[in-house]
């Protein structure tokens, strides 16, 4: 007797919403990418499950030999700007901006990025779009000098709404325990030098999203922006690695940045707090730098100075607390690295909190 069952026809994981054909396409198309983050620190085995990468390196060219390591590992996401990057087809940026978040957060500390890996988690695979994506994220690991050491792709039918797709990346730095910088060392007196940002970078994305939702706006802020909106919104987070690094290698000996910050969600209040003693505050000069185009834009659609503030970096994307005394020296050589750097405040006995002046 024959059931009814088997008379059904048989089901694939393709039928279920899952190509792993779509999967090793995807695969072929990264491989030159992800290859070009490589450096000889890098392991490659063949099919491996995980990525290895050593730690202390005896080759004359790329030498690295720790003393006492410290590890320092970082995670984030691009959030809501992903939405924007679907709707005007800048999956490439994401990348960078994935890379970004993780890698000037792991910077803060003084640490080397070593190593990122990425997480894409999609309704249907679509090998030229996560492509598109992965490239992204290794131009911002050549960017952070880092290396793309793996990652993961996941196509889930039954999770995400058609064409939607969320990313997550980490990152894997070193710093030598002697030269970890942690916040510990700052006093009243020291200068708060301020690093230009290039735009909204990676945060606020909802608030933005709700502003632009209103009639007509779009067209009003592109032309007071003087670019394409899509470019003054999706401009990807800058990495700030490149500059930071070559700084704290030509003060190996003194010891005069005594902390940083990544300027991300809850802008400048919510983050230079973080990285000061209790018996300190941190005073800005609200108008020590020149206040990006963008956000002027974003403001007259119908926000609250305080909450801009609250909210977006303002222009000031990463924040060195540097000895007083070096803070022109330090001031000049970042801007002949290619930052807009400024000084834009001082420590404050205090407790604990960002004052504005």
């Amino acid at each position: 007797m024959v059931s009814k069952n088997s008379k059904r026809a048989r089901l694939t994981y393709k039928d279920a919403g899952v190509d792993v054909a779509a999967n090793d396409r995807m695969v072929k198309r990264i491989r030159h990418a992800v290859a070009a983050t490589c450096d000889d620190r890098v392991l490659n085995g063949h099919n491996a499950f995980a990525g290895l990468f050593r730690l202390d390196y005896p080759g004359t060219l790329l030498r690295r030999n720790y003393r006492d390591p410290v590890l320092v590992a970082g995670t984030d996401g691009v959030g809501s700007k992903l939405l924007l990057g679907l709707q005007y087809g800048r999956l490439g940026d994401l990348g960078v901006d994935l890379v970004a978040m993780s890698v000037n957060d792991v910077l803060t500390t003084g640490a080397e990025p070593l190593f990122f890996l990425d997480y894409v988690a999609c309704n249907k695979l679509i090998p030229a779009q996560v492509a598109e994506i992965v490239e992204g994220v290794a131009r911002g690991c050549r960017l952070a000098d880092c290396s793309l050491l793996g990652g993961e792709t996941a196509e889930l039918p039954d999770l995400y709404a058609k064409r939607h797709f969320d990313l997550a990346g980490f990152c894997v730095g070193v710093v030598e325990r002697r030269r970890l910088i942690d916040g510990g060392r700052v006093e009243p007196g020291d200068a708060v030098i301020g690093l230009a940002s290039n735009g909204i970078h990676s945060n606020g994305y909802a608030l933005v999203r709700k502003l632009l939702a209103r009639t007509g706006h779009r067209k009003k802020l592109s032309a007071k922006l003087g670019e394409p909106l899509e470019d003054a919104i999706l401009r990807p987070t800058r990495i700030y690695v490149p500059s930071i690094r070559a700084l704290l290698g030509r003060y190996r000996r003194k010891r005069v940045v005594r902390a940083m910050a990544h300027v991300t969600g809850g802008g400048l209040p919510g983050n230079l707090p973080r990285v000061i003693p209790g018996d300190c505050d941190v005073v800005i000069q609200r108008k020590s730098w020149p206040l990006p185009p963008i956000f002027q834009g974003l403001q007259r659609l119908g926000v609250a100075r305080s909450e801009m503030y609250r909210v977006f970096n303002m222009g000031i994307g990463f924040v060195l607390v540097v000895r007083p005394t070096f803070a022109r020296s330090i001031v000049r050589r970042l801007n002949r690295l290619g930052e807009s750097a400024y000084r834009i405040g001082t420590i404050r006995l205090g407790s604990g909190k960002l004052r504005w002046a």
